[in-house]
């Protein structure tokens, strides 16, 4: 009986681990997309998804590794995302209006 679990539990691990790299991969390519955009908002969503592929990592290892304090740090790290995504796009308005105004103002 002891085999059969044990078993089960190393089937898991390598699950965790595949998806683990699967993610890495993933994370390799929003980093791409970020550097390369080619617009503003296109690097917003790539930063937002790092974040969020980065929690869903530390919420996996905290899982494979059986250690709580991880979800905690899960949860400051979804805060502190929320709010780096909220700044980037108060900039990028604050940007946009700027040119926008800039442009209406050089037209008259």
């Amino acid at each position: 009986m002891g085999k059969g679990i044990e078993g089960l539990e190393q089937a898991y691990h390598i699950l965790f681990v595949a998806v683990l790299v699967i993610l890495a991969v993933m994370i390799v390519l929003c980093l791409i997309r970020a550097i390369i955009g080619p617009r503003v908002t296109d690097r917003i969503v790539a930063t937002n998804m790092m974040g969020t592929i980065v929690m869903v990592i530390i919420a996996m290892l905290a899982i494979m590794l059986g250690e709580g304090y991880l979800v905690d740090i899960c949860i400051i790290y979804a805060m502190i995302s929320f709010l780096a995504v909220i700044v980037l796009t108060k900039v990028y308005t604050g940007v946009y209006r700027e040119k926008k105004r800039g442009e209406r103002d050089g037209s008259h």
